[in-house]
């Protein structure tokens, strides 16, 4: 079988030295074009949500088997005894300060996230980032009360289950209007779809959290 492998690989090399790639036509810009055909300005945006969908779907799915497999894997563990935490007024100040800055980048990108640099994934690490400053300068009972309260965890499955929708629809050839190239309101599902990675990821951020701090007492 191993010389099965080299002379696979012997013919590959050859077939690249003898027959070379065409060259690509280079009359159009290709960030344009992608530009033109999504209706946003932001052309990475465009390409995680339009262009690569299928790989976008699956990091979707590998972040919730992520989340999945923390829980499981902690779950027959014994609770931590020992939570540390910050204690000191000054840094419980500029952690919540900190928290408070990372939120509203957050909904920033995730509003925003086609029209400039950022995005859901971006958006979704602020909003846990917010969450994990909070988390370090509260109580950990309150946190996992909050978490319930909210049904954290049921619009965590429900983000998903709409991504998840929307980007089958999209990738069957339905597409919302675009709008005015620029606009808040423009780009057809791709601002939608950024938001609902964004909730997706903070909430998983979360959970993750939560998680950790019962089991590790530790964040």
């Amino acid at each position: 079988m191993k010389w099965v492998y080299i002379i696979a690989g012997i013919a590959l090399y050859v077939k690249m030295l003898v027959i070379p790639n065409p060259a690509p036509d280079l009359s159009i810009s290709i960030v344009e074009s992608i530009v033109r055909d999504s209706g946003v300005p932001n052309a990475v945006s465009a390409i995680i949500f339009r262009n690569r969908l299928y790989d976008t779907i699956f990091e979707v799915v590998v972040f919730t088997i992520a989340i999945l497999g923390a829980s499981f894997l902690l779950a027959n563990e014994r609770p931590s005894c020992t939570i540390y935490q910050f204690t000191d007024q000054p840094s419980i100040v500029l952690a919540r300060l900190g928290a408070t800055i990372a939120a509203l980048v957050g909904i920033e990108l995730a509003i925003r996230g086609h029209l400039s640099p950022g995005g859901g994934f971006a958006a979704g690490v602020a909003g846990g980032t917010a969450i994990g400053l909070v988390a370090i300068t509260s109580s950990s009972q309150w946190m996992q009360e909050i978490y319930k309260r909210w049904h954290a965890a049921t619009w965590e499955k429900v983000s998903v289950l709409i991504f998840t929708v929307l980007a089958v629809i999209t990738l069957a050839g339905v597409e919302l209007p675009h709008g005015e190239l620029g606009a808040l309101v423009s780009g057809g599902v791709i601002p939608i779809l950024n938001i609902l990675v964004a909730v997706k990821v903070a909430l998983g951020s979360w959970a993750v959290i939560l998680v950790f701090i019962r089991y590790r007492g530790l964040l």
